[in-house]
């Protein structure tokens, strides 16, 4: 079985000259335990009367990254009357990744398996505002930059009032921590940070300030921000598991919309320049860790979950809704083979999962390392 992590990978341009134009060509970043960033194949042989190409290529920015790294760089600045930034840099993010994986919450999570109206989830254009963007990224002068992108969505956690806690996937930050960019480079050093952002037609950019927990074989990763987050809301989340079959809405992102055929419908305008679009589909099964058939109402371990139709490359970390009561049922973490019968299908987590990082309702934890 082939797994395909969704989040969007760093896009790194190489400029080549030769034949007197100019031939750009995109690497892709490949998710796993480390990073490879493979190389474009070499341009044809110039001409010897024409000039060959650098031994080095450029680092060009999307649109979406430079406004990322404006960000960043602008929250590097110290603010008035202080020597230090208020930016908390990527290695200490991951070494709170590390060191906080399993760490139990002393908050409760409540259980909303059928939430009130007003908590469910409008699948229209204001649906949106149940969704963020987690970006991490990181520059380094003379080197380039990488940005990783996905999904997340908030929650209410009682007694962390004061800031927003967002659940999202963990294997874009894991992606990133391996890049060369984060290495210590006394010449160059480099700037780096997360950011949920918010707001379709005005981003938000909300720097995160800590990790709060992690579950490594989950691929979930629980962050907060220091001030709430505006222009977002906080999704009911249920710990019981949805049956197979059970009808669902999953939240796709998109570069570019797709403009015919039957997904061609219902996709809008998210933050900059990407599009997204709620979509229908099914919760077809679970499976344990070793990828084995697992049943809910036993005692089998639902470790994952299996849904239709696969995600897009950027959606995952968001949330897989139960279409009748409201609730989240899951989290997307990316796309799976399954057979050549089956084809490629969505995979994800339960939602019950989630609560393995918060404290049982009533329980007060005295042990706190």
């Amino acid at each position: 079985m082939a797994l395909q992590r969704c989040g969007l990978p760093a896009f790194f341009s190489a400029c080549h000259r030769g034949f007197g134009r100019r031939v750009y060509a995109r690497a892709y970043a490949a998710v796993g335990s480390t990073t490879y960033v493979g190389q474009p194949p070499p341009p044809p042989s110039p001409s010897s009367s024409l000039p060959t190409a650098p031994p080095t290529a450029p680092n060009f920015p999307s649109v979406f990254d430079a406004r990322i790294l404006s960000e960043l760089r602008h929250r590097a600045q110290p603010p008035p009357g202080s020597t230090s930034s208020v930016q908390i840099q990527l290695p200490q993010l991951i070494d709170q990744y590390l060191d906080r994986s399993g760490l139990v919450l002393d908050s409760a999570l409540s259980y909303e398996s059928r939430p009130a109206s007003e908590r469910q989830v409008l699948f229209d254009e204001n649906g949106d505002d149940a969704i963020a963007m987690i970006v991490h990224a990181a520059q380094q002068a003379g080197v380039g930059h990488k940005v990783t992108h996905a999904s997340g969505f908030a929650l209410n956690v009682p007694g962390l009032e004061g800031q927003s806690v967002f659940v999202t996937c963990a294997h874009t930050l894991e992606e990133i921590r391996h890049s060369r960019l984060l290495r210590s480079h006394a010449e160059h050093p480099s700037l780096s940070g997360s950011f949920i952002v918010t707001g379709s037609s005005s981003p938000t950019f909300s720097p995160v300030s800590s990790v709060l927990s992690s579950l490594y074989r989950s691929d979930l990763l629980l962050l907060s921000t220091s001030t709430p987050v505006p222009l977002i809301r906080t999704l009911p989340v249920s710990p019981y598991p949805a049956q197979p079959g059970t009808p669902i809405r999953v939240h796709f992102v998109a570069e570019k919309p797709q403009i015919c055929g039957a997904d061609a419908e219902g996709w809008r305008p998210w933050i900059d320049g990407t599009w997204s679009k709620w979509v229908r589909g099914t919760l077809v099964g679970y499976r344990d860790l070793a990828g084995r058939e697992a049943k809910p109402g036993t005692y089998d371990a639902l470790s994952h979950l299996i849904f239709d139709p696969p995600p897009t490359p950027g959606s995952s970390g968001g949330p897989i809704i139960d279409e009748q009561s409201g609730a989240v049922v899951g989290v997307m973490l990316g796309t799976q083979m399954q057979n050549r019968v089956e084809g490629v299908r969505g995979w994800g987590v339960p939602s019950e999962l989630i609560f393995e990082m918060f404290s049982l309702p009533g329980l007060k934890l005295t042990n706190k390392t």
